[in-house]
C-alpha cells in the first residue's frame, strides 16, 4: 500500500498558498478551533480516502502522518468535517484547483473532453423536484495532456452542447492555451474562431456533413489531436475505486465533491 504522507503533505502545502494567514498554528483555539488550512486539507485528504465521515474522522485519528504533517493531536468530529465541506464554496474550490494544476506543470496544451459521474445517492423526488435532464452529471475538464494537470471543470444536470460549454471554458483560462484540442462534439466555428481570436491553435475535429468538412479535418495536425486521448485517460483515473459514483446528495455538493476529486488528482500527479 503506497504512503500517504506525500499527499497529506502536498494537501497541506497547497491549502497553506491559498488562505491568508498560513502560519497560524493548526489549532489555534485548543481543541474547539482549527486553522482554515488545516480544514482545506482534510476536506481533501476525505477524497482519497473514499470513506464515510465516521470513518474518516476514525482514520485521520490513527494516522500518524495526519498528526505529524499537519501538527494535530485530535481532528474534529465527523459533523464537523461535514459542515467544512459545504463551508467552501465553488469559487474557492475553482481557485484551489488551478493552484494545484499549477503544481503539477501548465504547458499550455490542453485538451477538452466529458464524461459523467453517477448520482445514485440523490433521492428520485430531488432529482424530479430540481428538473435534472440527466441520471449522471454531465463533467467536463480541461487538461494539459503532458502532465494530465486539471485546470478546470465544468458541470450541469441539464442537456447542453458542448461547443457552449467549450467556450465557456476556453474564455476562463484563455491566456494559458497555446493549442486546445477536442473531439467533433464541440465543433462550432464559434469556438474554433475564439481560440483563433487569442492566438490558440485550435484541434478540434468537424462534424463531416460534406466533403468540404472532410478536408478540414485532414488538414488537422494528427499528433496534436491524438493527444486529446489524455484527458479519457483522467476520467479513467478519477473514476478508478468506484470513484464514478457520488456521495452528496444535491446537486450544488455533486459539483463540490468533483471539483475536489480533480484537486486531488493534480496532488496525487504532484506527489507521484
Amino acid at each position: 500500500m503506497r504512503s500517504k504522507r506525500p499527499l497529506i503533505r502536498q494537501c497541506k502545502n497547497l491549502a497553506k498558498q491559498h488562505v491568508d494567514d498560513p502560519d497560524e498554528p493548526a489549532a489555534p483555539d485548543g481543541d474547539s478551533g482549527y486553522a482554515e488550512w488545516v480544514q482545506i486539507a482534510l476536506i481533501l485528504l476525505r477524497v482519497d480516502l473514499d470513506k464515510s465521515l465516521r470513518e474518516s474522522e476514525a482514520w485521520f485519528n490513527d494516522s500518524e502522518p495526519v498528526s505529524d504533517e499537519l501538527n494535530l493531536d485530535s481532528v474534529p468530529d465527523h459533523t464537523t468535517l461535514c459542515r467544512w465541506e459545504q463551508k467552501f464554496d465553488m469559487r474557492e474550490l475553482r481557485s484551489l484547483l488551478r493552484r494545484s494544476a499549477e503544481q503539477v506543470g501548465w504547458t499550455g496544451v490542453g485538451a477538452v473532453d466529458a464524461s459523467g459521474f453517477q448520482r445514485d445517492q440523490t433521492s428520485y423526488h430531488y432529482r424530479n423536484r430540481a428538473d435534472y435532464s440527466y441520471q449522471s452529471i454531465k463533467t467536463t475538464i480541461l487538461v494539459d495532456v503532458e502532465t494530465l494537470a486539471i485546470k478546470d471543470v465544468h458541470f450541469t444536470t441539464q442537456k447542453a452542447y458542448d461547443g457552449h460549454i467549450g467556450m465557456q471554458i476556453f474564455r476562463r483560462n484563455a491566456e494559458d492555451l497555446q493549442v486546445l484540442a477536442a473531439d467533433k462534439g464541440f465543433s462550432w466555428s464559434e469556438f474554433r474562431d475564439e481560440c483563433r481570436e487569442h492566438s490558440t491553435r485550435p484541434a478540434i475535429k468537424h462534424k463531416e456533413h460534406n466533403g468540404l468538412k472532410k478536408a478540414h479535418n485532414a488538414r488537422i495536425d494528427d499528433d496534436l489531436y491524438n493527444q486529446r486521448w489524455m484527458s479519457e485517460t483522467n476520467f479513467s483515473l478519477l473514476k478508478q475505486d468506484d470513484g464514478e459514483k457520488l456521495r452528496s446528495q444535491t446537486w450544488h455538493g455533486q459539483f463540490r465533491e468533483l471539483t475536489r476529486k480533480c484537486i486531488v488528482h493534480n496532488l496525487s500527479q504532484a506527489a507521484s
